[in-house]
């Protein structure tokens, strides 16, 4: 279970305004993932770490709800319908995919990869947006793809966009969650923090998968939007450090101050 929730030994959250039953209804939903499509209550229950008869209750009243499907013939929950229409009713509330989607294309065919947007969830981002270019060979992540937060250029360029009390708690849910590769994390991540004070983005050169490469930019100081980073990114083979550096970076700074400019930055 997350840090985030800040749960007791006991599996109860501190904070007397917070909704323990709503928290774990939640992270009952969190579980199915790509590559999790299905799960049974004792999957849900080893995966969030609730008693097994919290879980069936759980899971009865998200199905009640329309959030869950039941297959009786796999003996197991899937997500229903009613979980699609809460996220298409957010991407659908984001004006920054369609103010910006004309020129992501046009950059995504200029440099033959892809360029995205993304949103914080925890220590991940959730692609919002995507366009890729219409060359054979591109990173192919769709809308509701999930990356690490940490080892990202969207990911690093949202860390870098935040308040410093913000970025701070980030980087130690980061630690708490990866202390065995904290110390390579922390180190690129102040590569991170360095570049992004010079250049204006962030560049990732295979620390989350070798043979990708990507520059990432944050979206600053918009009222009413969530905290989001654009990138642009594909097989390394195509993007050398120089490229990244000179060329796409600075593109994709200009692409995102101009979507603020449009949204009446702050």
């Amino acid at each position: 279970m997350s840090h985030e929730l800040r749960m007791t030994d006991g599996g109860e959250n501190t904070d007397r305004q917070f909704v323990n039953a709503l928290a774990r209804g939640l992270e009952i939903l969190r579980c199915f993932q790509p590559g999790k499509a299905y799960l049974t209550n004792a999957d849900l229950a080893r995966d969030t770490g609730f008693p097994k008869p919290t879980v069936s209750r759980l899971t009865h009243t998200l199905k009640k709800l329309g959030y869950l499907d039941y297959s009786e013939a796999m003996g197991k929950y899937m997500l229903a319908s009613g979980v699609l229409g809460l996220g298409y009713s957010m991407l659908a509330n984001l004006d920054v995919r369609n103010l910006a989607r004309h020129a992501m294309q046009e950059l995504a065919e200029y440099s033959r990869v892809s360029v995205a947007i993304g949103v914080r969830d925890r220590l991940g981002m959730i692609y919002v947006e995507t366009c890729r270019s219409s060359a054979r060979v591109t990173l192919r992540l769709d809308v509701g793809s999930r990356i690490p937060i940490a080892t990202t250029s969207m990911g690093k360029a949202l860390i870098c966009g935040m308040p410093d009390g913000e970025r701070d708690g980030v980087l130690d849910e980061i630690r708490k969650a990866d202390k065995e590769n904290w110390p390579r994390i922390k180190k690129d991540l102040e590569k991170a923090f360095r570049d992004y004070e010079t250049l204006g983005f962030c560049i990732a050169l295979g620390e989350w998968q070798p043979e990708i490469r990507a520059v990432g930019v944050p979206l600053i100081g918009v009222r009413g939007e969530k905290q989001m980073a654009f990138n642009c990114g594909g097989p390394a083979y195509l993007l050398p450090h120089d490229k990244l550096e000179t060329d796409l970076g600075p593109r994709l700074v200009a692409l995102v101050r101009d979507v603020e400019k449009q949204m009446g930055r702050s």
